[in-house]
């Protein structure tokens, strides 16, 4: 992995900036919980997954420049050159994508914030499960793991592509910082699994409060167009 692999932070500076004006002129858009995200420390944004634009909400309204895992796929035409100026890193999950892994690696050893939506596709939001690849970088990293709500970007009975409404209310919600911890005396892989549901613990409980909180329900089902 080489200094010029890894996405600079001004790119998704730029990004975050430009995104943040288009979401809070299209959509009621607010962030709480903003300032519990640590300035001086590599920083994990754990998000849930809902909607077609999650990633981009929360690429806009997080208080850091961050580089979030996309799914490679969406690196299409247009898209392609966007997300790559952003900073965006793409991932092939169809297998254990080292690559795309080693590079968000590289960028919370340099004390950036890297994103990644642990269920690893659009379904309820509500964390019934999530992969590894989260916890993997967080152990590998030691760095802070903050849980992020992200609401009102999908309804319930709407397809995984739907965009809200203009002028709809949408709400990222940034949790307190959590540090997974590694239990001794079991191998490598099982101390994987125990960070891995410590992970989904404590996004599924902050998610679940959020939306209570701030009134806007998750929806109760997975897009018709992703169930096989």
């Amino acid at each position: 992995m080489t200094e010029e692999s890894v996405p600079a932070d001004w790119r998704a500076a730029v990004g975050r900036q430009s995104g943040r004006f288009l979401f809070r002129v299209l959509y009621s858009c607010k962030a709480f919980g903003a300032d519990r995200m640590p300035r001086d420390r590599p920083v994990l944004l754990a998000a849930n997954h809902t909607g077609y634009l999650d990633g981009a909400l929360v690429f806009a309204m997080a208080p850091r420049p961050s580089h979030f895992l996309v799914l490679d796929k969406t690196f299409d035409g247009f898209l392609d050159h966007l997300l790559t100026f952003v900073g965006m890193i793409p991932i092939d999950q169809t297998r254990g994508d080292r690559r795309a892994l080693g590079t968000a690696l590289e960028v919370l050893r340099r004390r950036g914030v890297v994103g990644i939506f642990p269920e690893g596709g659009r379904g309820r939001g509500d964390l019934a499960r999530a992969g590894k690849g989260a916890a993997w970088l967080a152990l590998q990293s030691d760095c802070d793991v903050v849980p992020v709500a992200c609401l009102g970007t999908r309804r319930t009975g709407e397809l995984a592509g739907w965009w809200p409404p203009l002028r709809s209310r949408l709400v990222v919600d940034f949790g307190a910082p959590i540090r997974l911890t590694q239990p001794t005396g079991i191998p490598g892989r099982a101390r994987l699994e125990v960070a891995t549901e410590q992970l989904r613990e404590a996004l599924a409980t902050h998610v679940a409060a959020a939306a209570e909180r701030h009134g806007i329900p998750l929806p109760t089902d997975v897009p018709t167009d992703l169930v096989e």
